[in-house]
């Protein structure tokens, strides 16, 4: 496997782009997304009963349809809880994307992202999508720009793209990804789009895509919200030219590791880039009797307002994080626990067998001030294991979202 440079242009027959289209104030505000032929598509989205136009689109176009030829997504405006009129705006605006590509409506997928209750100019968002049509290409440079375009209160974009062999043919997986609050399992308030040019069934690719999140962006946390607008959406058009993959075999395991490979560093990414957040709080749980024992413990320890605020504060104040782990619902045995702590600093062990260990303070503040920061929790019941992504928790998160809507 090979990491590349790019993102959601990097594998054959992608273009995209990203521009101003008037939704916000002087910023990227839209994104495409374009597929030379009609590529498989897949993809997993928000779990919240209040789901916004766009989620309700793209799941039935996903249902339906084999295939899709684009994704059109905007920012500033998330088009959730806007009713009929929302559902036909959007509906509106997959129409105008698909007659400037000259594609079927039903193949064109819709995200968007931004202030809920308010219904999208859908005049600005027609000529955003000519312009869309007009601008895009397969340059790295471009797939830049449209995750440029999806940013909300991001400080930075977010892409990730490897080369694995698959036979004797190159395969690319390249991803976008946006997300900095109202970030919690399952999903975040993320958009997110994956393409690839393996050849694939479509019944294989939603497996993957599903199974995929599980691990990745269902595991990670800034402030325990869950969005309406979550989608994860991969395209697969097939134009690298291996044989077509029907059946879980090698070549379908490695497809799904490579995947993952692209979706946990986009992840991390998110994470680290919550809201006012100074690092990336990593949590790993080895010792489990079951997976769901370790993922219910690791989400628990992320998720803990008081854990993250020791984070932030440099504290190891390592009880917070067994009396997250004890109000989590999983069953475990306190008085087995050991807990470590480790950055590039240096690891310590904070507990041992549920009780202070003897370590120094001074350098395990030195530890919990590096920009990524894990916490291991060994809890000595078997051998599963569990990673979770979160960050600190700081003033600005809430300068942030006190004043978010202005």
């Amino acid at each position: 496997m090979e990491v590349i440079k790019g993102g959601v242009t990097a594998a054959k027959g992608f273009k995209a782009v990203g521009i101003y289209a008037g939704i916000k104030k002087k910023r990227k505000d839209m994104a495409l997304v374009y597929s030379v032929v009609p590529a498989k598509s897949a993809g997993t989205f928000t779990t919240n009963i209040v789901k916004a136009a766009p989620v309700k689109w793209d799941i039935k176009l996903i249902k339906e349809y084999e295939t899709a030829s684009a994704v059109v997504l905007n920012s500033g405006v998330a088009n959730a809880c806007t009713g009929a009129e929302g559902e036909i705006n959007n509906k509106r605006m997959a129409e105008a994307m698909a007659s400037n590509l000259n594609v079927s409506a039903n193949s064109v997928l819709t995200c968007s992202t931004g202030v809920i209750g308010k219904q999208l100019p859908i005049d600005v968002i027609t000529v955003g999508t000519k312009l869309l049509a007009e601008k895009m290409e397969e340059s790295i440079e471009a797939g830049t720009m449209a995750a440029e375009a999806i940013m909300t209160t991001d400080t930075y974009s977010k892409e990730y793209a490897v080369n694995i062999q698959i036979g004797d043919k190159v395969i690319t997986i390249g991803g976008m990804a946006k997300g900095s609050g109202m970030i919690h399992p399952n999903m975040a308030t993320m958009l997110g789009v994956v393409t690839t040019d393996i050849s694939i069934s479509k019944a294989l690719l939603q497996e993957a895509i599903s199974a995929n999140v599980k691990e990745t962006f269902n595991m990670i946390s800034v402030d325990r919200d869950t969005s309406t607008n979550d989608s994860l959406i991969i395209l697969a058009n097939g134009l690298a030219g291996n044989k077509e993959i029907t059946e879980k075999n090698k070549e379908y395991d490695k497809f799904c590791k490579a995947l993952k490979v692209v979706t946990t560093n986009l992840a991390k990414k998110m994470a680290a880039d919550g809201e006012g957040a100074t690092k990336l709080f990593e949590t790993i749980v080895i010792g489990a009797e079951s997976k769901e024992q370790a993922v219910t413990l690791s989400k628990s320890i992320i998720t803990s307002n008081l854990v993250k605020t020791a984070v932030y504060g440099n504290d190891a104040n390592w009880g917070r994080i067994l009396c997250a782990m004890g109000y989590s619902g999983a069953d475990f045995d306190p008085d087995k626990v050991d807990l470590f702590i480790e950055s590039v600093v240096g690891k310590i062990k904070l507990v041992e067998n549920g009780m202070a260990a003897n370590y120094s303070e001074e350098y395990a503040t030195k530890i919990l001030s590096a920009k990524e920061v894990t916490a291991i929790a060994d809890v000595k019941m078997g051998n599963e294991t569990a990673t979770a992504w979160g960050c600190d928790l700081t003033y600005d998160y809430v300068k942030i979202n006190a004043d978010y809507r202005s």
